[in-house]
């Protein structure tokens, strides 16, 4: 067995979790899995992991090696797939996490041609709207809107966007609908919890740029439930125009203050960690959403 080797043992017990699991993966016996994890162990001088009859879980000293033994095999890997497939050709599997909303109205019907140009790379996508930490679970790369926190992941802009203000034809039959900025204080507006930023509506108005901090019935850490309440005519909103241009568009939500609202850059990023940036694949699909991902 080689270093790499051994690295790559450890490495695939902790994401699946265990050795039996993990042996299993790798073609190997429990016990001959557990020896080559003891080698590596005693070849650093210290524990890894802590093992239970029911679980495992990384010491201090694990995890240092864990985030740096993911960047090493990811190095070897993308050397390997240059060599022996060349940057035309990636393969393997990637693993991509975005947003509910972005997922539905803009990455997946993409897929039909990224896999055309790469065929030999396989896909598990991961959907939600929490906040992910994109090394603890193994995504290569992060899709996502909006302005970043500092960090030591790498970010590359895909595509950016505008947010427009929006309702129901129902819920403005029902509630009128408002004739200046200022009149969105007594309407309903429905909101993304979680940043204030998203209560701070900007308009231009007679006074000049005017922030709103508005309020309604309902929030929701979800975009795309955000338009399933203003289309069953709960309250107005204000999100990013790829979520609702199709409802614009077909008459189901009507925008407001087009000429007033001030919409924001809202940047689209392609976020992966350093290391596998580098895999052909990474490099490929996020090339590929570059060229092909729409701007609103």
């Amino acid at each position: 067995m080689t270093q790499s080797s051994d690295m790559a043992a450890f490495v695939r017990i902790v994401e699946t979790g265990g050795l039996a699991p993990a042996a299993r993966d790798l073609g190997l016996t429990p016990s001959a899995l557990s020896k080559q994890l003891a080698r590596l162990e005693g070849r650093l001088g210290v524990r890894l992991l802590t093992r239970t009859t029911r679980r495992i879980s990384l010491t201090p000293e694990g995890d240092t090696y864990l985030a740096r033994a993911r960047d090493i095999l990811s190095l070897i890997e993308a050397a390997e797939q240059d060599v022996t497939a060349g940057r035309g050709r990636p393969k393997g599997l990637l693993r991509v996490n975005t947003g509910t909303a972005f997922a539905r109205h803009q990455l997946i019907p993409l897929l039909p041609a990224f896999f055309e140009c790469y065929p030999a790379v396989t896909l598990d996508l991961s959907v939600t709207d929490r906040r992910v930490d994109l090394v603890a679970e193994q995504v290569d790369v992060l899709l996502r809107t909006g302005p970043l926190g500092d960090s030591s992941l790498l970010a590359r802009k895909i595509a950016e966007g505008r947010r427009v203000v929006c309702a129901a034809p129902a819920y403005l039959e029902r509630r009128g609908r408002p004739a200046a900025p200022e009149e969105l204080l007594a309407h309903d507006c429905l909101v993304l919890r979680g940043s204030a930023r998203l209560t701070a509506w900007p308009f231009r108005t007679t006074m000049g740029l005017q922030t709103l901090t508005v309020h309604g019935i309902a929030t929701t850490d979800s975009a795309e439930a955000l338009r399933d309440m203003a289309l069953a005519g709960l309250g107005i909103i204000r999100v990013t125009a790829f979520i609702v241009a199709r409802d614009i568009a077909e008459g189901r939500l009507v925008p407001l203050f087009e000429a007033e609202h001030v919409s924001e850059e809202v940047p689209v990023w392609a976020v992966t960690a350093p290391g596998r940036h580098r895999l052909p694949r990474v490099q490929a699909f996020v090339d590929f959403l570059a060229r092909n991902a729409a701007s609103w």
